[in-house]
């Protein structure tokens, strides 16, 4: 079933969209929600019409957007979480966890556009921000384990002297 979307729905598309969903989807939540209309030939042209006369509206959004990815240029994320000793987290690392670490440092980011995999174990990751459909920032996230930050720069050391060994010999 091919749909017109009339919001930008998580997941799958942008608002003015021509996406194609399957036939319940559509039928059963999309068009009674109002998030969707049916892809007709008239409702073709109709979004053709109105994506011409909305061109400088789209353009200061698109600007906008990338205002937004160029504040969000340079942060890293580290977070501080509960770990087993086999380096597994209890819970995990989620969408929300970084939208509230980065409200910590002042930039508010909706969780609902940040785009990540849960994260069960410690390491580094990348969260995707879409702010525009053509306009996204990358934000390194790293996990550690918590009051881990002041054993992590011996553990680091360990394995070099351990490399060395082998060498002298």
């Amino acid at each position: 079933m091919e749909l017109i979307l009339k919001e930008d729905v998580i997941g799958l598309g942008f608002k003015n969209d021509i996406v194609n969903v399957k036939s319940g989807y559509g039928r059963n939540y999309l068009i009674p929600q109002g998030k969707a209309v049916i892809a007709s030939p008239s409702a073709k042209k109709i979004l053709a019409e109105n994506l011409k006369q909305q061109a400088h509206k789209l353009a200061a959004l698109k600007a906008a957007a990338e205002e937004k990815a160029a504040a969000l240029n340079g942060v890293a994320l580290t977070i501080a979480a509960k770990v087993s000793a086999t380096g597994q987290l209890y819970g995990s690392v989620t969408n929300m966890t970084v939208a509230e670490e980065l409200a910590k440092l002042g930039k508010e980011v909706d969780r609902k556009i940040i785009v990540l995999k849960d994260i069960k174990k410690v390491g580094d990751y990348v969260a995707v921000v879409r702010f525009h459909k053509e306009v996204s920032a990358e934000i390194p996230v790293k996990v550690v384990a918590e009051g881990a930050q002041l054993e992590a720069t011996p553990a680091a050391e360990a394995p070099v002297a351990e490399a060395e060994a082998p060498v002298a010999e």
